[in-house]
């Protein structure tokens, strides 16, 4: 490849957040190489188990919120441009009890009492239901008369394999070249630019962007990599007797909040996404993984213990077995914020990951943010809070 021809920018991972850089990148002009060690969308990482959850009141903190507010136009751009369905508007319902409230989820205690402080803030449509006032309306949810609910109009769920899908087919239409089955073995930067050297090839270009999640603690280095924590987490699909209750026009995506501790959370979708039962999943924070290691298999002992610890007495009509399971990775800062920022010992690699086990909302428009910041263009939504410092 000569000069002419090399890539202005190498895209290294091509999940969620890589698929909508290299996207947005080709879309601008740029010559863009992405690279993969799989064929994505696959099953490997961070971006598949056929739903996400999407929703504009984030706990998380207020930076995020005109990420996801940008990224819901960007998904309705990317639905007609590729003509596929992305995302589907069910509402949505964060559930705790003010002592739930106060047990960390992502990093944070307060998720709730922010949610609602947010959707305040912005302006964005919602309810407050009291456990009385949730039953009735949704019978499926079986609260305690200590919760209450916050009940999100946009909030709905995104279909992640078609999203990473269609921008990695608009990125080609807008002249990308995508590479998969290519494993990046280390990023050398030299005065003329960065050469990204794989199993296969050298390449070189002005600039990377590395967004490899769960494999990304490897290729930044070990001062960077102790600050990430990549954890196995499980996705099931529980049969239930109730189908009716969670069809998508009657039932909302769901994030609930229960006990004292970080992992006393689930969250769940209605039915619909090609899999005769209701997912629900949980976080653990307690144990790492290394990606390369991971144990894919769900045994039966983790399916009775999240329907015992998670599920019986709060989702009506659900019942212990299992129709299908999944595991993900997430890849997470201990405070559960993103980093989107320049390495400290490589100015012209710029580091996106550690999403946190809640970035796959926000990607169309960080994808957007980041090809804007690396093209020397001011990005649409402030990547400051985001910085390594």
């Amino acid at each position: 490849m000569t000069a002419a021809t090399a890539p202005d920018v190498i895209v290294v991972g091509l999940g969620a957040v890589g698929s909508a850089v290299a996207h947005h990148l080709a879309r601008r002009g740029a010559r863009v190489l992405g690279l993969d060690r799989f064929h994505p969308p696959h099953d490997q990482g961070s971006s598949h188990g056929r739903t996400r959850i999407t929703r504009l009141a984030v706990g998380e903190g207020v930076a995020y919120v005109p990420l996801v507010q940008r990224s819901h136009l960007l998904w309705r751009e990317l639905e007609a441009e590729t003509g596929e369905h992305l995302y589907q508007r069910t509402g949505g319902l964060v559930i705790a009890s003010s002592a739930a409230d106060a047990a960390a989820f992502h990093g944070q205690a307060g998720f709730f009492a922010r949610t609602l402080a947010l959707a305040q803030r912005f302006g964005i449509e919602h309810e407050l239901l009291d456990a009385a006032a949730l039953r009735e309306r949704y019978p499926q949810f079986l609260l305690r008369d200590d919760e209450s609910a916050y009940l999100e109009r946009e909030a709905g769920m995104l279909f992640p394999e078609r999203c990473v899908a269609a921008q990695l087919q608009a990125a080609q239409r807008h002249g990308a070249t995508l590479v998969y089955g290519e494993t990046v073995q280390r990023i050398e930067c030299h005065p003329q630019g960065v050469s990204v050297h794989t199993d296969r090839a050298t390449h070189h270009a002005a600039r990377v962007v590395l967004s490899a999640g769960a494999w990304l603690p490897a290729l930044a280095g070990p001062a960077l990599a102790a600050r990430l924590a990549v954890r196995r987490q499980v996705l099931q699909w529980f049969g239930t007797d109730t189908p009716a209750l969670y069809a998508p026009q009657r039932c909302p995506v769901f994030i609930w909040l229960h006990g004292p501790e970080p992992a006393d959370c689930l969250y769940g979708f209605p039915t619909g996404d090609g899999v005769d039962g209701v997912k629900v999943g949980t976080e653990q924070v307690a144990t790492r993984t290394a990606p390369d290691a991971v144990d894919r298999q769900v045994r039966p002992e983790e399916v009775r213990a999240v329907y015992e610890r998670h599920v019986r007495g709060r989702l009506h009509g659900l019942r212990p077995d299992c129709v299908a399971s999944a595991t993900c990775l997430y890849t997470s800062t201990e405070n559960g914020d993103f980093i989107v920022d320049e390495h400290p010992d490589a100015p012209r690699v710029t580091l996106v990951s550690a999403c946190s086990g809640h970035g796959f909302k926000h990607s169309a428009a960080l994808g957007e943010a980041v090809a804007q910041r690396v093209l020397g263009e001011a990005p649409r939504v402030d990547l400051g809070p985001f910085a390594l410092g």
